[in-house]
């Protein structure tokens, strides 16, 4: 696939305000999962009007940040190889790689970002986005800023509550959004203990700590069904107003990220280990057909060098910033002065 074959490909959902998708999904292996936990919540269990059981095994945000990882090459501590070029927010301290906006949960907002004691990105992001100090938001403009450091953002949501930019009312909502849930579920009840062989007892405050045996509770769950949706803001990324190649790349980039994601990312725990059984099923628009991951992989690189020639991305796309924490340079310089 080209990229003008990409573009023939994107005709039927031009002037559509969502693309809706849903894949079918099982176990790897038996039948058990484990669906995601939250603090002092445990699973969230929920029913249908009709009384149907059901259970949410990946949330939006979770999702989000999915998405995001699968576009991220743990050795190299960069990009993948099919995303080089497009903009990320690099983080460095003491000359050495920490993080970047791509793994980090609040993107461009991450306090290794906002709150360093290098402030040369703040007072650069804060100069571009000033002029919306006072007054509605201007979300075209904003787009287009997010677009120049930290394109995904533009897909995941942001949200720049820092006080000095704009007064904290900078943010976008998500433009992909996805969750997994599970219907006609059963809990799997089951256990063990972990064994101490030295001491079981475990007497005193040594059983506070961990020595003794100590058995736990576990619960895990079956399910008729299980189903991974995609929802494809597709109005709001025309309203960001970056012209065709801005949008053909942003729904390009979340057709890479959702195939990546099922081809690769879908080992969500040690005891949650799914494959795809159904393929993609399109629910909205009828007729549209999702390009494969060898096709969007294939077309991906052209479309990045079309944005570059529109200078859509910063230059270089890669913008390093050097985390220091508050603070320490002053001391370190007081300390060299006595």
């Amino acid at each position: 696939m080209d990229y003008q074959s990409f573009k023939e490909n994107l005709r039927p959902i031009y002037n559509e305000d969502r693309l809706l998708m849903e894949v079918g999904l099982t176990p790897l292996q038996g039948d058990r999962f484990q669906p995601t936990g939250f603090p002092e919540l445990g699973a969230a269990n929920y029913q249908r009007p009709d009384g149907t059981e059901m259970i949410l095994i990946e949330s939006a945000q979770s999702m989000a940040n999915r998405l995001e990882v699968v576009c991220w090459d743990d050795e190299k501590n960069d990009l993948v190889k099919e995303l080089a070029g497009i903009s990320y927010i690099k983080i460095l301290k003491d000359d050495k790689f920490l993080t970047s906006s791509i793994l980090e949960a609040h993107r461009i907002n991450s306090p290794y970002i906002l709150e360093s004691g290098d402030t040369s990105f703040l007072d650069k992001l804060r100069e571009e986005v000033g002029v919306m100090e006072e007054g509605p938001v201007d979300l075209s403009l904003l787009a287009k800023v997010t677009m120049k450091y930290d394109c995904s953002s533009l897909l995941h949501g942001l949200f720049l509550s820092k006080e000095k930019l704009a007064g904290g009312r900078l943010r976008l909502p998500r433009a992909l959004s996805s969750f997994i849930e599970a219907e006609e579920v059963e809990p799997v009840e089951s256990g063990g203990v972990k064994l101490d062989h030295v001491s079981p007892k475990g007497s005193g405050e040594g059983a506070k700590i961990g020595f003794g045996h100590i058995p736990f509770a576990r619960t895990e769950y079956t399910a008729r069904k299980i189903t991974a949706y995609f929802n494809i803001d597709l109005r709001q990324i025309r309203g960001y107003r970056l012209g065709d190649v801005g949008f053909d790349f942003l729904v390009g980039l979340a057709f890479f990220k959702i195939q990546k994601f099922l081809k690769e990312g879908l080992r969500l725990r040690t005891a949650c280990d799914l494959k795809v059984v159904d393929g993609i099923k399109i629910t909205r628009p009828n007729g549209f057909k999702l390009p494969t991951f060898e096709e969007i992989s294939a077309v991906i690189p052209e479309i990045i060098e079309k944005v570059k020639e529109e200078a859509l991305f910063a230059e270089p796309p890669v913008t390093e910033v050097i985390f220091k924490p508050k603070g320490k340079g002053k001391k370190e310089e007081k300390k060299e002065s006595i």
